[in-house]
């Protein structure tokens, strides 16, 4: 074997190696998504039991991250990438961090679903979070699309998405504030009303993350403290 095969035969390896922890990615992620919608339905559900099986299935999540984990660990040590590669290793590393925090907003939100099940329901049976996780949803799911097909352009506008959240994670804690104070007896419940759509904005704030590393890994720049509009309209000038 000459060294331009042996050359080609690494390169194959390596490619595919970076493929399958790209699947597992995205694999993780899917669990993710269905783990922040199931523990939402169970909410407007009322359903304890569904949200304890969000709590239980966080497990799966876990067991992904380490997975890819250590196969990034291995694909460092055995092929040491440089430059693009070692750039999409390492944002792969911080992509599964910031899904397994998400795994675990998911776990708490299902948690508090289970709790709130035995309480009484508001009239409008939680509407203003279904809204808000469905933004929530929505990002995720274009966050994956951007990582799936390392676009910056989906990247940059899913980014932008996260003030829609804040926006609505803001206007849900004024309005919650105000109905405890109007209705003492309705503390305990909109505490973890609360809860749960700070956990929702921080989910948010992971997707966010996650379409900057796919930023990083494309244009090989770090943009977390870059106005993500500016790099918009550097994207439609190019």
């Amino acid at each position: 074997m000459n060294q331009e095969t042996l050359t080609g035969h690494i390169s194959r390896r390596y490619n595919a190696d970076i493929e399958n922890v790209r699947k597992k990615v995205l694999e993780m992620g899917g669990l993710v998504e269905l783990q922040i919608e199931a523990a939402l339905k169970a909410l407007e559900d009322g359903d304890s039991e569904a949200g304890l099986k969000v709590v239980h299935d966080d497990y799966k999540v876990n067991a992904l991250e380490v997975e890819v984990d250590e196969e990034c660990n291995r694909i460092l040590a055995l092929r040491a990438p440089t430059a693009v590669d070692l750039r999409v290793i390492i944002a792969i590393i911080k992509t599964i961090t910031d899904l397994e925090r998400m795994g675990d907003e998911a776990e708490k939100i299902g948690r508090l679903a289970a709790h709130l099940a035995g309480q009484e329901r508001p009239t409008n049976n939680y509407r203003e979070i279904r809204h808000l996780g469905d933004h929530v949803i929505v990002m995720v799911r274009n966050t994956l699309d951007a990582f799936a097909r390392m676009s910056v352009d989906t990247a940059v506008s899913t980014a932008l998405s996260d003030k829609l959240v804040d926006e609505e994670y803001e206007a849900i804690s004024r309005q919650s504030i105000t109905f405890m104070m109007e209705d003492p007896r309705t503390i305990r419940r909109v505490l973890d009303v609360m809860w749960i759509v700070r956990s929702l904005e921080r989910i948010g704030d992971h997707a966010k993350n996650i379409c900057e590393y796919v930023i990083y890994t494309v244009r090989g720049k770090d943009v977390r403290h870059t106005s993500l509009d500016d790099i918009m309209n550097s994207e439609q000038d190019s």
